[in-house]
């Protein structure tokens, strides 16, 4: 007779920044800014305006609502601004992050124990993505996933501007990922350091894991409600579902 096994969870979800990848959020945030803003100097763009119109066109992307790609989201905005030369200068854009955006890896850290709960979760047999907020082009996100040690091919799938028309904490951007997965909500673990942005999945029906190396809190929750801890305690937890 076949004994069949029902597995607690089909599906690992994993955030990047501050999970599998490193990094005090505030202080990369600092650090890409001020190499975004040298190199557009010499294209005549002005520091302060830029950044500004950056996080402008960066709520547009937090607040779609998947009508539209978030990469169309943040140009249409961005033109708004700087008209139609915001939009010839995409090309720009994609060379800074093929060039000096680069050398923003220095202000991240790195983990060796990512690349080996994302190694194991596979081996168990579960299928992984990728659940980054997708505010960067994919070259800025595949750039990210290498500097953890990890290759963009070790996921099923990976969420950046292009490819998807929401943000978290958008629940829709759980349940897009969980259906492009083919699984439900039900099977799917989320794995990340963000309580806002992140522990929300679990209002879908999702299970999670707040890793606590690099947590942020920003509204002082009580994080008590979440299993938590560090990557230790996270392959154990990943171990303990896959025997319930």
């Amino acid at each position: 007779m076949e004994l069949r096994v029902k597995l607690s969870i089909s599906t690992v979800l994993f955030d990047l920044d501050g999970t599998l990848l490193p990094m005090d959020n505030d202080e990369y945030t600092k650090g890409y800014f001020k190499l975004l803003a040298e190199f557009m100097a010499s294209y005549g763009y002005e520091s302060k305006e830029l950044i500004d119109t950056v996080w402008a066109a960066t709520d547009e992307m937090v607040n779609n609502d998947g009508s539209q790609s978030n990469e169309s989201a943040f140009w249409n905005k961005f033109a708004t601004i700087y008209g139609e030369k915001g939009r010839v200068d995409k090309t720009i854009f994609d060379k800074f992050y093929a060039t000096s955006f680069q050398d923003s890896k220095v202000l991240c850290g790195f983990n060796d124990l990512s690349s080996k709960v994302v190694k194991h979760a596979k081996e168990l047999g579960l299928k992984v993505a990728l659940a980054t907020n997708p505010i960067f082009p994919s070259i800025a996100t595949e750039s990210r996933i290498r500097w953890a040690g990890l290759a963009p091919e070790d996921f099923s799938i990976y969420t950046t501007y292009e490819n998807i028309g929401y943000c978290k904490p958008n629940l829709d951007y759980y349940l897009e990922i969980v259906s492009r997965m083919e699984t439900s909500a039900a099977e799917c673990l989320m794995v990340g350091n963000n309580v806002d942005e992140d522990m929300i999945a679990q209002e879908t029906g999702m299970k999670v894991f707040l890793l606590t190396d690099n947590l942020i809190n920003r509204k002082s929750k009580n994080i008590n409600e979440y299993p938590s801890g560090d990557f230790n305690s996270l392959l154990q937890y990943i171990d303990n579902l896959m025997q319930e």
